[in-house]
């Protein structure tokens, strides 16, 4: 009886990647959760391309990694995609971007990868890496998050389609500075598409714009006006 009740204490979840399988066990109540290789620098692991897809199958050679990202000045607004491409030794495959008119940022995510999928196919590359920074895109490739916005469910299905023409296929979700040469080029293609050079949207503003609002549960909430997506703001405190 009292070994049936501590089964019942814990809750086991067995994942299955590429043929490996491995278990992480959560136990309940006072005791803490128990992870394999504890210490480990995650942080550290995460450093390097290679390192963004742990497993067998992306030690093996003929992968190549895209790194894409999209974004829209206005959220719909003028908008447009950036992708990086490299080998598994980390050299340049290429740089693909292009200007998408008046979209919102989702759309843009998504074309990026659209786009990497498409080279890959077009140019035999069987087996491709996928890296975002777009939580939402990542998660709904993954069918972890449903695709509700008729917007994206074209772009959604798309991709799905091309994915199942590769011989392998994974995406990983990581942070925007891990993902800064996709974020400059997709900014390139907006600046193209908005008729500005590179020099003068990196160049500083001649006047600076002050808005009012609110903090509530960390997030800065304005009174009045609003900022497009991807520009820089500075918070100062009042009182």
């Amino acid at each position: 009886m009292r070994s049936q009740m501590h089964l019942n204490r814990r809750l086991i979840r067995t994942f299955v990647s590429t043929g490996r399988r491995f278990c992480v066990s959560i136990y309940r109540g006072p005791r803490r959760a128990r992870f394999p290789r504890a210490g480990v620098d995650y942080t550290r692991l995460m450093a390097s391309a290679g390192n963004l897809f742990p497993g067998s199958d992306s030690e093996k050679s003929g992968w190549i990694t895209a790194f894409c990202d999209g974004g829209s000045r206005g959220n719909p607004g003028p908008a447009g995609y950036g992708v990086y491409m490299q080998d598994e030794n980390g050299a340049k495959v290429a740089e693909l971007s292009e200007y998408l008119g008046k979209k919102t940022n989702n759309f843009a995510e998504y074309s990026g990868l659209l786009a990497a999928l498409d080279y890959a196919l077009a140019n035999g590359h069987t087996h491709l890496k996928a890296v975002a920074d777009s939580e939402l895109m990542v998660k709904q490739i993954k069918g972890q998050y449903r695709v509700n916005s008729p917007e994206l469910r074209p772009l959604y299905e798309e991709a799905r389609r091309r994915i199942a023409q590769l011989e392998g296929f994974q995406i990983q979700h990581v942070l925007r500075e891990k993902n800064r040469r996709a974020d400059q080029l997709a900014n390139e293609a907006m600046d193209r598409g908005m008729g500005r050079s590179a020099q003068s949207s990196t160049a500083p503003a001649s006047k600076s714009q002050t808005l009012r609002g609110f903090v509530k549960g960390g997030v800065v909430h304005l009174l009045e006006g609003e900022l497009p997506d991807g520009i820089f703001v500075k918070v100062v405190r009042e009182g």
